[in-house]
């Protein structure tokens, strides 16, 4: 929008940075700025575009934005794929990753949108199947 735009041409204007960094095109965004070099699109990404954003969010945006009847939802929906997957596909065997996805509504309602954390369950679950005493033989 154009106000955001204001918002990163007015850190890009404001804002002291190391000599050693290209800077930006005060006028950035605008078709007289140019085209922006790697070093440049490099300070833009780590400089000013985190304090433009950042303060164009504000309070309220952080909120989780997940509501129990959607949490609701998705359990009822794993719980009734679960369900029925054994008719669907006889041959097909429960896996760790079955009953992992009826532990994300826990999560859901733990730490919010799925975005800020997605990776974290998984791992903590491979780290406690790292610890089992299976002597590295697989299948048992």
């Amino acid at each position: 929008t154009p106000e955001v735009m204001q918002r990163i041409q007015n850190v890009i204007k404001e804002t002291t940075i190391p000599s050693w960094l290209r800077s930006v095109p005060k006028n950035f965004g605008e078709a007289k700025a140019g085209t922006l070099k790697a070093d440049e699109w490099r300070t833009l990404a780590t400089i000013y575009l985190p304090l433009a954003l950042v303060s164009l969010w504000g309070e309220g945006s952080t909120y989780r934005s997940h509501e129990a009847s959607c949490i609701m939802a998705y359990c009822t929906c794993i719980t009734t794929w679960l369900s029925t997957l054994p008719n669907a596909l006889p041959a097909a065997k429960p896996r760790p990753n079955c009953h992992m996805a009826c532990h994300i509504s826990d999560y859901l309602k733990l730490f919010g949108p799925v975005h800020s954390w997605w990776c974290f369950p998984f791992e903590h679950l491979i780290g406690h199947l790292q610890c089992l005493p299976i002597n590295h033989k697989f299948g048992l």
